[in-house]
């Protein structure tokens, strides 16, 4: 147990097809790809086989991925949506058989902490993570993606420093993905992941922030996450720095 949250750690030849609800499964460790490992063992195939919403990369740091009613989407360097072949492989993701507990309303406008504080009130008292989905207008999202990365491959913050940033404004679409407690430092992000696609499929990304409403909010609870460890990655790796990641995946 890691803070209320309850990992089971296996290797690929362990995996076997699941399709639990409310459990999630995740590709690797947020440590490992901070080092820089972008290349891992999983298809999108089997991946599928865990989840139908989530978010994650690419081999090669190949772009932004979105799960969503079991499409698997990337955004490109550009914010450009194309599917993803299911025989292309992932370093990192998150997915989960989304089936919500909890089901709400944002109907006036919010900023970016105003709507995750909003998304944690719900929250509180109902589990160590969660998966949300959120559809409805964005008034604007600043989200970015990465360009392909090439062997040798630099860290992840030094390949953040070419990432693209654009925003989206006046916007309807979806956002996806979860919410990891403090404790779970080298595994996961803390706090809350999202990446967004419009509602024409046809542009996204990481979401740096946000500007919601009115919205539609999905969330389903969960204290449960199965992980799949890549050959050198270990679930007592590197940790997380705090600080680094916030540059990374946050507006500063």
């Amino acid at each position: 147990m890691i803070g209320g949250l309850h990992v089971e750690a296996v290797r690929r030849a362990g995996l076997h097809a699941e399709h639990e609800p409310h459990v999630l499964f995740q590709t690797s460790t947020i440590g490992a790809l901070l080092e820089g490992a972008f290349d891992g063992d999983v298809t999108f195939a089997e991946l599928s086989q865990h989840g139908d919403l989530g978010l994650g990369t690419l081999n090669g740091l190949d772009g932004e991925m979105i799960a969503l009613e079991g499409r698997f989407l990337r955004a490109d360097a550009d914010g450009a949506i194309s599917p993803i072949a299911p025989e292309s492989q992932t370093p990192f993701a998150v997915v989960v058989p989304f089936e919500p507990a909890i089901e709400f309303a944002l109907d006036a406008p919010l900023g970016h902490d105003e709507f995750l504080a909003a998304l944690d009130e719900r929250l509180a008292g109902h589990g160590a993570s969660a998966a949300v989905r959120v559809d409805g207008h964005f008034a604007r999202v600043h989200a970015r993606s990465v360009p392909r990365q090439a062997p040798p491959y630099p860290t992840l913050a030094e390949a953040a420093a070419t990432q693209h940033v654009f925003d989206f404004t006046g916007v309807e679409g979806t956002l996806v993905g979860f919410r990891f407690p403090d404790h779970v430092d080298g595994l996961e992000i803390t706090g809350w992941h999202l990446h967004f696609i419009d509602a024409a499929r046809e542009r996204g990304g990481h979401v740096l922030s946000c500007s919601t409403g009115p919205v539609r909010v999905a969330l389903d609870p969960s204290s449960d996450l199965h992980m799949e460890l890549p050959t050198g990655v270990e679930l007592g790796g590197p940790g997380a720095d705090a600080g680094v990641l916030r540059r990374i995946e946050r507006d500063p």
